[in-house]
């Protein structure tokens, strides 16, 4: 292991927004904060978002700069990503952010019943052909499930149609409510999207936020003229989820992307370059 990750891994022990659950708390689901985000971690009553498969953090931090009535939890396993967006918050004393270092198989090991609002899923691998590590699949929304409050809205951000398509085909075969779907957020479906009023408990500078943020990956992805989607939905549903009946073949294909026109660039206006 390079110096540098053995630095930030000690620089992530410092920090008070990093949450590293052991072993033990995750296999035995008795880590304390779960249940007591709200009252032990944030010190308020304000909606709880996650965003799952954070990276370094972009995301979680933009919208926690835009909406302090919210907080924010990015999660990753990589502790090396996760220190630029955990070193960012403690720098600039981001009260209403935390990131969350665990794999996201475990995540309901680490929330109570009713304790998160929404979750976004930004930029996750589409995992072709291995449906049960895809995180819109029925296993991944049973574990949402057991968090999400009533009404608890799922919001998918990707570059991949499969990922896409897939998500929203689960949707359809669970009778989940979708609130918006997009196959160019950018170009043809923006003023759609925008004008439509998308729903977070957060308001409307999360919805701006669809826009306005990029990760690190999005950014990759636009310069490429790869086109981004976006999906949102209801995660509320009696019984078992179940997989969908779609047209996986026709979305097969790892590169089969919509390419949206080229020169498409969208800045974070928070946070930092490199």
């Amino acid at each position: 292991m390079g110096k540098d990750k053995l630095r930030k891994f000690r620089e992530n022990e410092t920090f008070r927004c990093m949450v590293q659950p052991s072993t033990d708390q995750v296999l035995n689901c008795d880590h304390p904060l779960k249940g007591n985000w709200n009252r032990d971690f944030f010190g308020n009553d304000n909606p709880i978002v996650l965003e799952l498969g954070c990276g370094k953090g972009e995301y979680t931090v933009d919208l926690a700069m835009r909406n302090p009535s919210c907080n924010y939890i990015g999660v990753d396993i990589k502790g090396a990503r996760l220190w630029k967006g955990a070193g960012y918050a403690e720098k600039h004393g981001l009260g209403n952010v935390a990131f969350l270092r665990t794999r996201i198989e475990f995540i309901c090991s680490l929330f109570a019943a009713g304790e998160v609002s929404e979750v976004w899923v930004t930029f996750a691998d589409p995992q072709i052909g291995r449906e049960k590590k895809r995180l819109t699949s029925p296993l991944f929304m049973d574990r949402y499930r057991r968090f999400l409050k009533p009404g608890g809205i799922v919001h998918l951000k990707t570059d991949s149609r499969y990922l896409h398509e897939y998500s929203k085909a689960m949707a359809l075969q669970n009778n989940l409510e979708i609130l918006a779907s997009a196959i160019d957020i950018y170009g043809e479906d923006h003023d759609r999207l925008f004008e439509s009023g998308l729903m977070s408990v957060c308001g409307r500078d999360a919805v701006e936020a669809l826009f306005e943020v990029q990760t690190f990956y999005e950014s990759q992805y636009l310069a490429q003229g790869i086109g981004i989607t976006y999906l949102s939905f209801i995660a509320d549903h009696e019984g078992d989820y179940v997989s969908p009946v779609w047209d996986e073949d026709a979305w097969k294909d790892e590169n089969h992307h919509f390419m949206a026109p080229a020169g498409v660039s969208v800045k974070s206006k928070f946070y930092p370059e490199g």
